[in-house]
């Protein structure tokens, strides 16, 4: 289709090659001659892109720009101007022009002018295709090798790099390849987890997991005031997409990707990161504090506490706030009560709505439909961090100069396909893995863990036996097969094995001066 465009110039007859140059490229050019007749043409018309001249007689370019946008908010409008004081470059962009060119212009730069602004979704969509196709070969050939835990992080990093940049291109089927890669690669991981993750807790040579991460990374800062802060369920692709919101206020002294442990559930791993040990010497050690799954009430109800017991073994004493922000009047109110938190010399902050985003999303249908894919589920947290107590927390945070880490203890995975399982009544109900006893599955469907003390997994019988999921697979129970397939299928669960759920992200910041 033919993009129409209106150029104001006082001396558009000056500009006639300009405008001739624009038609043979297929452009449809309307001229005027002043700021006036650009308004009122804008009242009966609609322009794909207006060039407006900032001094003409009449009302100003400026002038016009104001009241076009008042008819015409959305409409491309580029300023031109002989003139490159400050101030009317700071008006002019205050008025949310697309571009701004300084006589004498031309007429490949109004030629690039366009196509930044017309066609920029287009050549953006075109060179990300070409850019992921070579990308695409070289992580299948990735996928092939003999990858460690680290080669794993490096690689999760990309096809999360990958799946953002083609969340917007209008190629619907790349966005279906890079699909069908993060599938593969999610089976391949899943294989690699089983076959090492037992080593893993037994050995030196393993990633940096969530248990000894307090230890290893967050305690050798305690000699100054630092913040912590702990969003619950934050995977790495969340955390990419308000990154940007965090830039304004901080430097990124460091960032990367840790593990999480199994099952990848607040219960198991948001427990042991607070104790720095594993679940079931949790279970042992501090037995009052610590809820098997079929006792009732809260299971993670002595965080604080079990952050203390650390800091005593670490040899760390230093005055501890610890908050559980689980709504907004909490959110709210510690905001409110920011300056009562730099008396402390550790302020722990675990925030729980990312969680809640998610469970939400499988219970409600209208938050399913505004998260339907992955997309739509990292901009829900996009909006939600920049509309949060939490960011105005952390600016807070920033003005005081003080650290903050950033962690999380899971994240979470889309999941897709059903696998059977049948377990008496005391089977517990999350949705990626299952500890009781007398479970009966298909083993090749499942990660199975027969001798749960080899993998520190706490027991409350002596057969007792745990299953994860891989992939992007859920358990259902033959017993209304159909209806809990068709109600959770395309929710976000956690728990099981994936890329998601056990890569996490681990940042340090520091705030800019």
């Amino acid at each position: 289709m033919q993009a129409k465009i209106l150029w104001a110039d006082d001396e558009i007859d000056l500009l006639k090659p300009h405008v001739l140059f624009l038609e043979q490229k297929g452009y449809s050019v309307e001229t005027v001659n002043s700021g006036t007749e650009a308004v009122e043409k804008c009242l009966d018309n609609y322009y794909d892109i207006i060039f407006l001249d900032e001094n003409m007689p009449g009302i100003s370019g400026l002038e016009a720009l104001m009241r076009i946008k008042e008819t015409r908010p959305l409409v491309p409008i580029v300023m031109i101007t002989k003139s490159e004081e400050e101030n009317i470059m700071e008006e002019a962009i205050g008025g949310k022009i697309a571009d701004y060119l300084i006589k004498p212009v031309n007429p490949n730069q109004i030629l690039l002018s366009i196509k930044k602004n017309l066609d920029h979704t287009t050549l953006v969509s075109n060179k990300t295709n070409s850019m992921y196709q070579q990308e695409f070969r070289q992580i299948g050939m990735e996928l092939n090798n003999n990858l460690d835990y680290e080669d794993w992080t490096n690689l999760y990093k990309k096809l999360v790099f990958w799946d953002i940049q083609l969340q917007n291109i209008e190629d619907q089927g790349m966005k279906e390849v890079i699909e069908m890669q993060k599938k593969e690669a999610n089976q391949q991981f899943c294989k690699f987890v089983e076959k090492n993750y037992g080593y893993w807790l037994n050995s030196n040579d393993s990633p940096q997991l969530i248990h000894t991460l307090f230890k290893n990374k967050i305690a050798p800062h305690l000699s100054e005031p630092i913040f912590l802060v702990v969003i619950d369920n934050l995977r790495f692709d969340q955390w990419q997409v308000i990154r940007p919101q965090l830039s304004k206020f901080f430097h990124f002294e460091q960032e990367e990707i840790v593990y999480s442990i199994l099952p990848t559930a607040t219960h198991y791993a948001r427990n042991a990161f607070f104790a720095g040990l594993l679940p079931s010497e949790i279970q042992k050690k501090y037995p009052q504090y610590w809820a098997n799954e079929e006792d009732e009430g809260g299971k993670n109800n002595f965080e604080k506490e079990l952050l203390e017991t650390q800091l005593k073994r670490l040899g760390k004493n230093c005055k501890l706030g610890y908050h559980k922000i689980t709504n907004l009047d909490a959110g709210k109110k510690l905001n409110e009560q920011f300056n009562q938190l730099l008396s402390n010399d550790l302020n722990v902050i675990v925030y729980n709505f990312v969680d809640m985003l998610s469970h939400a999303r499988t219970d409600m249908k209208v938050i399913r439909e505004l998260a339907d894919d992955e997309a739509a589920y990292r901009s829900l947290t996009e909006s939600w961090f920049e509309h949060s107590p939490l960011q105005e927390i952390l600016k807070k945070i920033a003005k005081t100069g003080q650290k903050v880490v950033i962690t999380t203890d899971h994240g979470t995975v889309k999941v897709s396909d059903a696998v059977k399982v049948i377990g008496p009544k005391s089977t517990n109900s999350n949705l990626r893995y299952k500890i009781g006893k007398q479970l009966d599955y298909k083993q090749k469907e499942v990660f199975e863990v027969k001798n749960p003390d080899d993998l520190f997994l706490p027991k409350s019988n002596i057969s007792d036996a745990y299953i994860f999921c891989t992939n992007n697979d859920f358990f259902v129970y033959p017993n209304n097969y159909n209806h809990y397939l068709k109600y959770y299928k395309n929710t976000f669960q956690h728990g099981g094995v994936s890329l998601e759920e056990m890569l996490i992200p681990y940042i340090e910041l520091i705030p800019k001066k």
